[in-house]
């Protein structure tokens, strides 16, 4: 898929909350505004600049993780794809940004951060049986196995 890479250095600047959507899948949005900065070289102050915000969207696991670990006035680093949405707002044309994320992650050079692994699990609309266990949609002849029973009796002849 093409797409126009990007990285974002900035803060947060919305409320983060996980809101799933009515399917169940987990969505996590939020803004994040990077400023210009520069050094004015008549006083030798450093002066704001330009204001660029950008909205960010993540889902599934990925909404999960980031609701638990980023909150408003965060400094964080973006990467992923840029795109714009065109729209007209009382009679006037304006752009949003919005980028597609592949990673986020608090910006180091400002601060400290705690990174902790959580176990990989289902996430989303997967639907589980009575021992929690993901539901197949379709079987495709494959069947369920006990933990160490082999595959195939034939295959555990050969290897016994």
């Amino acid at each position: 898929m093409y797409g126009t890479p990007i990285t974002i250095v900035g803060n947060v600047v919305d409320e983060v909350a996980n809101k799933p959507t009515t399917s169940g899948l987990s969505r996590t949005s939020f803004r994040v505004a990077s400023t210009q900065r520069r050094k004015d070289s008549a006083t030798g102050q450093w002066i704001d600049g330009h204001k660029f915000f950008v909205n960010v969207t993540f889902w599934r696991e990925a909404a999960e993780n980031v609701a638990l670990s980023v909150t408003k006035g965060d400094p964080v680093v973006v990467t992923g794809r840029i795109f714009s949405r065109q729209y007209v707002k009382d009679e006037a044309n304006h752009v949003a940004y919005e980028v597609e994320p592949e990673a986020i992650g608090h910006d180091l050079s400002r601060g400290t951060s705690v990174f902790t692994k959580r176990r990989r699990s289902f996430s989303g609309t997967v639907e589980l049986d009575a021992d929690q266990m993901p539901i197949r949609v379709a079987d495709d002849g494959y069947e369920v196995m006990t933990e160490g029973e082999p595959a195939d009796p034939e295959v555990a002849v050969l290897a016994g």
